[in-house]
């Protein structure tokens, strides 16, 4: 039975990540319970309030069940995402999933005002084509292990710190890919395992 790219819906822009992964030919469902999460191939959290998807991956007993689902399956952390998909955060108020070795710096970019779009390269892409990154409170990366991969940095405004971190199967973003109708970010994400079942041939 084929099974789809689940999207973590406590909180946050989950729809867009579906959108995404429907212009894809990909299946993808909604996960709020173990249940759910069980019939899935690999997983996306999105991006939302990290402390409060903290408290509701708690609240609904998803914690341990991400953890063990992440052993086998592939997950995409975005921005708050992100935050969960670290070992350690800025913040005691976010139990983090740990799945990643690296420190997560809530609100880095600054409050919601301080959103911006910056062109970033990717290592990934062959043409060397840019990626219009949307920041929308985004979190920074500290402490980053050398087990994990840098596949792109915001080097704009005299920074240079890294934004697409990825670890075998695993992957995380401080920007919200989803949000810009690119599909180059997931699709590049889904050709790295091979269990993804689409609708149709991956794009």
């Amino acid at each position: 039975m084929n099974k789809a790219v689940g999207v973590l819906a406590l909180q946050g822009a989950y729809q867009k990540h579906i959108d995404i992964l429907g212009a894809l030919n990909i299946a993808a469902q909604t996960v709020r319970t173990s249940h759910e999460l069980a019939s899935c191939c690999a997983l996306i959290i999105p991006g939302g309030e990290s402390t409060t998807i903290s408290l509701l991956i708690q609240k609904n007993s998803l914690y341990d069940p991400i953890k063990i689902f992440a052993e086998n399956h592939p997950v995409m952390g975005v921005c708050a995402g992100m935050i969960m998909m670290a070992t350690e955060v800025d913040d005691d108020r976010v139990t983090p999933l740990g799945l990643m070795p690296f420190k997560a710096l809530r609100n880095h970019y600054g409050a919601q005002v301080h959103s911006f779009t910056t062109d970033i390269t990717m290592d990934f892409d062959s043409k060397g084509q840019t990626f219009p990154a949307i920041f929308i409170r985004a979190p920074g990366v500290d402490k980053v292990s050398s087990e994990v991969q840098v596949l792109a940095r915001n080097v704009n405004k005299n920074r240079n710190e890294a934004v697409i971190l990825k670890k075998g199967q695993h992957m995380a973003l401080s920007f919200h890919p989803e949000l810009t109708g690119d599909t180059r970010i997931h699709n590049y994400w889904l050709n790295n395992f091979k269990q993804v079942t689409p609708h149709a041939s991956i794009k």
